[in-house]
């Protein structure tokens, strides 16, 4: 499971010294074991999808927070959250491109912009962007 494989790497960067990592990966631990818990109290159980939306979201959390700094003009501190942006990116899949999103929505019996948007939530969670998809099916439609 992608949780056991971020746990493995922590402790690799633990055994490796490397506080940046070991404690960006420490972060995305807390808050899978939060997401997992929320989980729990519905019922339902944790799975890859889940995991992936919680590194999605620490990598967009990161983003910003480099973002700000670079406009601050603190380099060293974009160079750190360039290191702890990459130590996340490592577990997430391949995001589909435009291509790709586009042959499978050719492939769609339905092609209706709820329909198109359903699949790919079910189908794909995680594993494309899916203001892409929105925007891949306007050009196709349109």
């Amino acid at each position: 499971m992608l949780k056991d494989d971020i746990k493995n790497a922590r402790i690799q960067a633990m055994k490796a010294h490397d506080k940046t990592v070991s404690g960006v990966l420490s972060v995305v631990l807390n808050k899978i074991m939060l997401a997992e818990i929320e989980l729990r109290a519905k019922g339902a159980e944790l799975k890859d999808a889940d995991v992936i939306q919680v590194l999605q979201k620490c990598e967009k959390e990161l983003l910003d927070e480099r973002a700000g700094f670079e406009k601050a003009g603190r380099v060293e501190k974009t160079e750190d959250l360039d290191k702890q942006i990459a130590a996340v990116k490592v577990f997430m899949p391949k995001m589909m491109d435009e291509k790709e999103i586009s042959e499978v929505i050719s492939s769609l019996e339905d092609k209706s912009v709820p329909a198109v948007m359903r699949y790919f939530k079910a189908e794909y969670a995680g594993k494309c962007d899916m203001r892409l998809v929105s925007e891949v099916l306007k050009k196709s439609n349109g």
